[in-house]
C-alpha cells in the first residue's frame, strides 16, 4: 500500500493548538468549530461536562476560562447571573462581543500575565477544552468552597486514527494525563479529581478524515493531503467504516474541583 504523505511537511502547516494556530484559525474562520461531520453517540465526555456545567451556573457570578468565540458562554448566560469568558485571541473575542447578551462580558487575556479578576470575584468557573495552565492560577478568583469543571481531549482520542493512517496522524509524545496530574497538584484545591470517559464517534466520510487531520490548518495544506493522500484514505475508510461511518474513540477528561 502506498505511503501516506505527513501533512506536517507541508511549510505552512503549524502545531496544533500553538498560539500561532489559534491565530490562523481565528483569522480563516473566527470561530473554534469542528469542520468535519461525525455522529457523536451519547451520552459523551462533552455532553456530560456541559449538562454539569449549566447545572452549576445557575443564578452564579462565572468565569470561562479559553472562550474561544463565546458560543458556549452566550448559552449558559440564560441561567447565570453573570458570566465572563476569557481568551487569548483577539478575533476570538472580538466575535463573542458581536453576539453577547447584557449579561455577558468577554476578557482579552494571556495567562502568562495572569488572571486580571480580584480576589474571590467569581462564585464558579469552567474550563470547557481551555488551557491547563489555568489551573494554578483560578484558585483565586473562585470563592473558596465553591466549584471549578474542566473538559479536556482525552489521551485515547482518535487513538484508530494512527493506525489505519500512520503519517497522516501522529502520536503526541506528551500525555494530556500527566499534563493535568502535574497542573492539579500545584493548584492547592481543597479538592480534585479527573473522570475519564470514552464513547464513539463516526466519522461520516472521507473527507472529514482530512477535516479532522487539517484542522486549523491554511487550505493549501488541506489541498496537499487531498490531492496526494485521497485514494488511500478512499480504500482505508471504506476497509473500516461501518453503516454509520469509520468508528473512533472520543475520549474526554472532566475535572471536578472544589476550591
Amino acid at each position: 500500500m502506498k505511503k501516506l504523505i505527513d501533512p506536517s511537511l507541508h511549510p505552512d502547516w503549524l502545531k496544533p493548538h500553538s498560539l500561532e494556530w489559534y491565530q490562523q484559525l481565528a483569522s480563516l474562520h473566527g470561530k473554534y468549530l469542528y469542520p468535519w461531520n461525525s455522529i457523536l453517540e451519547k451520552p459523551n465526555g462533552e455532553s456530560i461536562f456541559d449538562n454539569e456545567v449549566l447545572r452549576m451556573v445557575h443564578d452564579k457570578k462565572v468565569l470561562d476560562i479559553g472562550c474561544g468565540h463565546g458560543d458556549f458562554a452566550i448559552e449558559c448566560s440564560e441561567t447565570a447571573k453573570e458570566i465572563v469568558g476569557f481568551d487569548i485571541t483577539q478575533q476570538f473575542v472580538e466575535a463573542g462581543n458581536r453576539n453577547k447578551k447584557e449579561n455577558v462580558s468577554f476578557v482579552v487575556g494571556d495567562l502568562k500575565d495572569g488572571l486580571p479578576f480580584e480576589m474571590d470575584q467569581f462564585d464558579c468557573a469552567y474550563i470547557r477544552k481551555g488551557p491547563t495552565s489555568a489551573y494554578p492560577l483560578v484558585n483565586r478568583v473562585v470563592k473558596k468552597g465553591c466549584t471549578i469543571l474542566g473538559l479536556h481531549p482525552g489521551d485515547e482520542s482518535g487513538v484508530e486514527l494512527l493506525q489505519w493512517f500512520p503519517n497522516l496522524f501522529q502520536k503526541s509524545t506528551i500525555q494530556i494525563i500527566d499534563v493535568l496530574n502535574d497542573r492539579l497538584k500545584n493548584s492547592n484545591f481543597a479538592k480534585a479529581e479527573i473522570e475519564s470517559i470514552n464513547s464513539i464517534e463516526f466519522l461520516q466520510s472521507p473527507i472529514d478524515v482530512i477535516k479532522l487531520c487539517c484542522f486549523g490548518q491554511k487550505e493549501t495544506v488541506y489541498e496537499m493531503v487531498e490531492g496526494k493522500n485521497m485514494d488511500q484514505i478512499l480504500k482505508i475508510f471504506e476497509a473500516n467504516a461501518s453503516h454509520k461511518g469509520l468508528p473512533i474513540t472520543f475520549s474526554r477528561y472532566i475535572i471536578r474541583i472544589k476550591v
